[in-house]
This record gives structure tokens, C-alpha cells and sequence, in this order.
């Protein structure tokens, strides 16, 4: 089959195309003719340096997420999934490939009215931006500043944030970013960076902090008495250096939620249910063939990118349901 392996870590150009022996469903697994390959920031990360939350040495074939219809099951899966379109995650490796083995129950179920793609751009970002806009306990008028607003996770909390009655004030980089969390329902949108981005912020009661590094500090400074902050993502390639001491100096709460395994798979069936009434829209900004994945990458490193990356790996089967 075909595949994108990992040869070394490095530069985006260690990732090759090539072929990979026909992976085989096991016990409690699935084989998934896949459809889209989702991208991370954190994948891009892993190849650089190994680092992150996955595990693997090269040579091997990335990718954490994957959406596409079940080829076959392994001893002990229900035969009624062949033939299901589903999402679901590799834990880091397996997914650059036209088929991957994935554990049967981590699958989710795609509902009949969302698209394959749309599905997938939601299987990490969706649950992620769940699980943060439930922890953060937003209420209705609050005001919530949302940092890398035009990003997979941001985008879907501008609009989660808005739903829930909040004023939203979307933060992302460049004037074209801003335009967009503007589209997707963001009150005030600004772009982070113009030195004196924080001037139009005013007070906030939550912060979604996807940058970390000085945007981050500059956000939690705009923080009032009570308010919260959730960090998930390092764009600027460092963590957010708040310190638990001076956030309750500040009577500021340092959020960071940590779903289990079954709560994070109810999260992506919840995202998706709540994409089919309409009420989410996943942003896919770019899409590029599989043989294309180092320039997935390098656009993602560039902040050349929108809403979510995905590798678009072959066209479902018909028949999938």
C-alpha cells in the first residue's frame, strides 16, 4: 500500500513517500481503508525531535488520526462494522497510509450527515475544544478571548464560545485570520501580531490559550478576579510561564482538563453530533495528497495555514455508511 514514512527526525523532507507491507486487523481491532489523514501541530513536532506525547523511532509510518470505512474485524469485533464510516485515533503512528489498523474501541461512528472530511478535521480538535469550552464552565455574557482563533482548535471555539452566549474576542495572527474568526461569529477580532493587540481586549473572565509563550502572558494579564485560563497548545513554541502562585495572586484559575480515554471518544461522538445539526463547522483550510505530507508540514511550521490540515488519502468506498 502506499505511505508516507518517517526516516528520520528532522526537517519536514524526512518524511517519504513510499510503499508499506498490508497491515492486518488483530483481536479487538479494525482494518479502515482511509479516506483523510488528520495533521497536527504536535505531529509536526514529533518530527522534528521525537517530541511530544507519541512513541516511536523511525523508520515508521505517522499519523494519530485517520476517517474511512472498515475494510475488516479481528476476533472478537462485531462484523456489522464493515462497512462503517468511522474516525478514530493510532495513539501517534499507522495513520500516513492508504489502510490503518485501528483498536475497535476507540472508533466513532460517523452519522450519516456529516461528511468524511469534516468528520475527521473534528476527531482531535473537536474533542479538545469540547473539553475545554466544559471545563472553562462558560456562561452566558462572559467574555472569553480566544488566542489562535484561526486554527483547528480556535476556530471551533470561537463558535462553541459563541453558542454559549458568550462575547467572544477571537486573537489570531495576521489581519487574514482575524477576518475569519470575524466570519465565524467572533464579537471583536484582533490580530496578535500588532504590539499593542491586548488595547482592544479590555477585562475577560476565560482565556483559551493555543499560543502560550508572550501572547499567552500578555492574555492572562487581561485576565479579571475569578477568571479562568486554559492552555492547550504552544504555537509559538514554548508553554505559557504562569505559575500557579501568581494566577491565585491574581484570583485566577489555572484550568487544564484531562479527559480519560471513554470521556474522550464521548467527546468526538459529541462534536460530531453536534456538527450534523449545524451548530459546528470545522474549518478546513487546506487539504494535500498523502505524497504530499511534508508540505502539509511545512505549511503548518509557517503559519501558512487555516483551520485544519488534512491528508486527503483516497475517496471512501461506496457503500460506506
Amino acid at each position: 500500500m502506499r505511505a508516507v514514512w518517517l526516516k528520520e527526525f528532522g526537517e519536514p523532507s524526512v518524511l517519504v513517500a513510499g510503499e508499506a507491507p498490508e497491515p492486518e486487523a488483530g483481536p479487538g481491532q479494525v482494518l479502515v481503508d482511509v479516506a483523510y489523514a488528520n495533521i497536527t501541530f504536535v505531529e509536526t513536532q514529533f518530527r522534528a525531535s521525537g517530541f511530544g506525547p507519541f512513541a516511536g523511532e523511525p523508520p515508521v509510518i505517522p499519523g494519530n488520526g485517520v476517517g474511512g470505512v472498515v475494510a475488516s474485524a479481528g476476533a472478537g469485533v462485531s462484523p456489522e462494522l464493515i462497512g462503517r464510516r468511522v474516525v478514530g485515533s493510532l495513539g501517534g503512528t499507522g495513520g500516513y497510509a492508504e489502510r490503518a489498523v485501528v483498536a475497535a474501541d476507540v472508533l466513532v461512528e460517523v452519522p450519516d450527515g456529516v461528511e468524511l472530511e469534516a468528520a475527521v478535521a473534528l476527531l482531535a480538535d473537536g474533542r479538545t475544544a469540547l473539553s475545554l469550552l466544559r471545563a472553562a464552565d462558560v456562561r452566558s455574557g462572559e467574555r472569553v478571548l480566544v488566542e489562535a482563533a484561526a486554527g483547528g482548535v480556535g476556530s471551533l471555539l470561537v463558535q462553541l464560545a459563541r453558542t454559549a452566549g458568550a462575547v467572544v474576542i477571537a486573537a489570531a495572527g495576521g489581519p487574514r485570520k482575524a477576518g475569519l474568526a470575524r466570519d465565524l461569529g467572533a464579537d471583536v477580532a484582533v490580530d496578535y501580531l500588532a504590539p499593542d493587540w491586548t488595547a482592544e481586549v479590555g477585562t475577560v473572565d476565560v482565556v483559551f490559550d493555543g499560543v502560550g509563550g508572550p501572547i499567552a502572558l500578555a492574555a492572562f494579564d487581561r485576565l479579571g478576579p475569578g477568571g479562568r485560563m486554559l492552555s492547550y497548545g504552544l504555537a509559538s513554541g514554548a508553554w505559557a510561564s504562569i505559575s500557579p502562585e501568581s494566577a491565585a495572586e491574581r484570583d485566577v484559575s489555572l484550568v487544564r482538563p484531562r479527559p480519560t480515554p471513554e470521556e474522550s471518544r464521548a467527546l468526538t461522538a459529541a462534536a460530531l453530533a453536534e456538527a450534523e445539526t449545524g451548530r459546528l463547522r470545522p474549518v478546513i483550510g487546506q487539504r494535500f495528497p498523502l505524497e504530499r505530507a511534508a508540505d502539509a508540514h511545512s505549511a503548518i511550521e509557517a503559519r501558512a495555514t487555516v483551520g485544519k490540515t488534512l491528508l486527503s488519502v483516497s475517496a471512501p468506498r461506496p457503500g460506506g455508511r
